[in-house]
């Protein structure tokens, strides 16, 4: 899989509308977007994904569900589950309501990369200095 960056998304207004009615008190995955969306950039992940090749997911929004993940203590299935069926991932992801999601295994490829070299850290560094 390649990567196509995507830069500034912006939650889609019927997904933080229903998301906002139906959860006015928030819920952690909203709370992660507005609180810590920015800490990762899909540029920040370039060097990370072949240039050629079918598009692959957002690697910010995977990040993002990897946080949740880790926050929420979900397996991989269940975390993709999530982005496919609750709202609140869907506005932590800035995601169309009827957007698909992905295969629970997309999550243990991200986290494969993650651990080459010295990423994970690289990444920790960039969120702290943002």
């Amino acid at each position: 899989m390649s990567l196509r960056p995507r830069s500034g998304e912006q939650v889609p207004s019927l997904t933080a509308q229903i998301a906002r009615a139906s959860n006015p008190g928030g819920t952690t995955a909203m709370w992660v977007r507005d609180r810590l969306d920015g800490l990762w950039r899909d540029d920040d992940f370039a060097g990370w994904y072949p240039r050629d090749g079918r598009p692959g997911i957002s690697p910010a929004q995977l990040a993002t569900v990897s946080v949740l993940q880790f926050l929420l203590g979900l397996s991989d299935r269940q975390a993709a589950e999530a982005v496919r069926c609750r709202i609140d991932f869907k506005y932590a992801m800035a995601m169309e309501l009827d957007d698909p999601g992905f295969h629970h295994s997309v999550l243990a490829d991200f986290r494969e990369r993650l651990a080459q070299d010295d990423r994970a850290d690289r990444l920790l560094d960039l969120a702290l200095a943002r």
